[in-house]
């Protein structure tokens, strides 16, 4: 461990008394946060990559490329704070949910258009989020609609550039990560964001808590509509069949987050190992890809128990580990006003 810690001290920036820290935070950046977002970066490179050699909508290599980065991006996705949030980064990688349609619009009108703003990723920067990101890509690779628009060429650009700014945003949020932020949450001084390591601790708690949120009431409630009303086509990306691995691949990284942050107290990290287990189990029970059995009875209850297993999660997290931690995790950046 301790060799590790010296290596993620020398690719940060320089920090003062680092020895009297909590050690769940230097663990949680160095084996949680940077790691993802390295991976991240990569995978949206291999993704760009792949775009220029066959940007046809169909490739194979193409797809494969775009599961492993999305993938990337989703056991990243409860990271929403410091670098994710500059420039709107995250909503820029993935703009959801997207209850205006504005992502097939925003697409319509540029391949409609032909705009030029498609040749460039630096210039791509300035469209709207919601024409950006893995959702925009979805929707060029799968959707059979946008995929008949225009002509093949230029939606073959347009794959080219967002795959591009893909790349380039996530290599921004890695680069910033190394070079300042690491250094912010394992050396708290007030002079930024922190002023001491119980306010680093509520950040990751609080990342915790919003992603067990989002994945409760967003990625699993919003299929899951009324029982009078089931919505099955407001799962998160259903077109490409990825809506239950989202929600596997978001337990299984808040698992993680959640663990390390009970650090020594194995029976807290036992009690939450066995409520993410049990609703990880439950999920790949149910063996919907796209939760389209929500339309019926059965379908949908085992989906609400999916559902309430993370709600005992949560309740877990804030009556548990937030005392044990001595904090609490507040507003995160998609609470509304």
């Amino acid at each position: 461990m301790r060799h590790m810690l010296f290596t993620i001290l020398a690719t940060v920036a320089p920090m003062t008394g680092f020895a009297e820290q909590d050690p769940r935070i230097a663990h949680i950046v160095q084996d949680h946060i940077l790691p993802r977002f390295e991976t991240l970066a990569d995978a949206s490179d291999a993704l760009a990559n792949s775009a220029r050699a066959d940007c046809t909508a169909t490739s194979d290599a193409l797809r494969a490329a775009y599961f492993d980065a999305f993938d990337a991006w989703v056991s990243a996705s409860h990271l929403r704070f410091g670098p994710t949030e500059i420039e709107n980064r995250a909503f820029a990688l993935a703009f959801w949910p997207d209850s205006r349609g504005a992502t097939p619009k925003g697409l319509r009108q540029i391949i409609s258009a032909r705009d030029p703003v498609a040749m460039s990723a630096s210039d791509y920067q300035e469209v709207s989020i919601a024409a950006r990101g893995f959702y925009a890509l979805e929707y060029l690779l799968f959707d059979e609609g946008i995929r008949a628009l225009g002509d093949e060429t230029y939606r073959c650009t347009l794959t080219q550039t967002i795959t591009a700014d893909i790349a380039v945003m996530s290599h921004a949020i890695k680069d910033d990560w190394r070079t300042d932020y690491a250094a912010q949450l394992l050396s708290p001084s007030g002079d930024e964001h922190y002023r001491s390591d119980d306010e680093a601790l509520q950040e990751l708690l609080k990342a915790l808590s919003a992603g067990l949120q989002f994945t409760g009431d967003t990625r699993i409630g919003r299929p899951l509509g009324s029982f009078t009303k089931p919505r099955p086509k407001r799962a998160e990306a259903w077109r490409s069949g990825r809506s239950a691995r989202h929600v596997a691949l978001s337990l299984q990284s808040l698992n993680e987050l959640s663990r390390m942050l009970a650090g020594t107290d194995e029976e807290l990290s036992r009690k939450l190992g066995e409520e993410f287990t049990r609703a990880s189990t439950q999920l790949t029970d149910l063996n919907d890809p796209v939760f389209a059995s929500v339309t019926e009875p059965r379908g949908r209850l085992r989906l609400e128990v999916v559902q309430q297993s993370v709600g005992r999660i949560r309740t877990l997290v804030r009556e548990a580990l937030g005392p044990a931690l001595g904090v609490a995790a507040g507003f995160n950046s998609m609470d509304g006003d």
